[in-house]
């Protein structure tokens, strides 16, 4: 297995308040109960890249096993292991690009645009062959991330645009302001609004994605898209969506 793992420093930004943003409520229990669905044998293992604090896979641990979850930072892992314990999910410090080991996997899924971090074509393209190389004999590879024809749509014709999201806690919510870049690059500068008055500020850069252009990564790793989705409910893809779900398997 690599050691060569790169931070990308998501996590110093955002520590402390991911949670937050990215609250383990019904919204994560609805993709929780996706990529149960959509799993082909839970027999044959879990791998998620990207892991996080675990909020998709220790739900997710309850209905197919113990799940494994690879992530580039230390603090993002230190956050899980706060969750669950090992036999629920077992934390491996990783880089999705690069990141290999012997074992293979019924069901390999990247979530919550963790994907869209890897900020140029390369980067993408390797981590899908990466989770596709770690794909057991009729495994499947689910992908979720932003979808950029959406996300363009919102700007309405501006390269700068302003968003707020209340939160169901009152007075609480995220404001975005977010400038899309060349190069299909999308600066989102965040701040946290808390009920108590005081924020918190974050920024991230996705490099944003169609569902063709994962397809092509995905061919170039032996795959074929089996399914297409808006989003966690099954509804169908929109191009004015601002998230899509990809489904792949091999081709043989």
């Amino acid at each position: 297995m690599t050691t060569t793992v790169q931070d990308i420093g998501y996590a110093e930004q955002f520590a402390g308040w991911y949670d937050r943003i990215f609250p383990k409520d019904a919204s994560a229990q609805i993709l929780v109960d996706f990529l149960a669905r959509h799993h082909p044998d839970p027999t044959a293992g879990t791998l998620e890249m990207g892991v996080g604090t675990g909020r998709i896979a220790a739900p997710l641990a309850r209905h197919v096993g113990q799940v494994v979850g690879v992530d580039c930072s230390e603090l993002m892992l230190e956050g899980l292991r706060q969750e669950c314990d090992e036999a629920t999910v077992r934390p491996v410090l990783g880089d999705m690009r690069t990141y290999s080991e012997d074992r293979r996997y019924g069901l390999v899924y990247i979530v919550c645009s963790a994907l869209a971090l890897q900020l140029d074509q390369q980067a993408q393209e390797e981590s899908m062959l990466r989770a596709a190389e770690l794909l057991a004999p009729g495994g499947r590879l689910i992908i979720e991330t932003h979808n950029r024809p959406g996300c363009v749509a919102l700007h309405e014709g501006s390269t700068r645009t302003s968003l707020f999201a209340p939160y169901p806690e009152p007075n609480t919510g995220l404001q975005t302001y977010a400038t899309l870049l060349p190069d299909d690059l999308w600066h989102c500068s965040q701040i946290w609004y808390e009920a108590d008055g005081t924020h918190r500020i974050g920024t991230e850069v996705l490099r944003l994605l169609t569902p063709e252009e994962v397809d092509s990564y995905a061919a170039s790793a032996g795959l074929v898209r089996d399914g297409l989705w808006a989003d966690a409910m099954g509804n169908p893809y929109q191009e004015a969506g601002l998230l899509f779900i990809a489904s792949y398997k091999r081709t043989s």
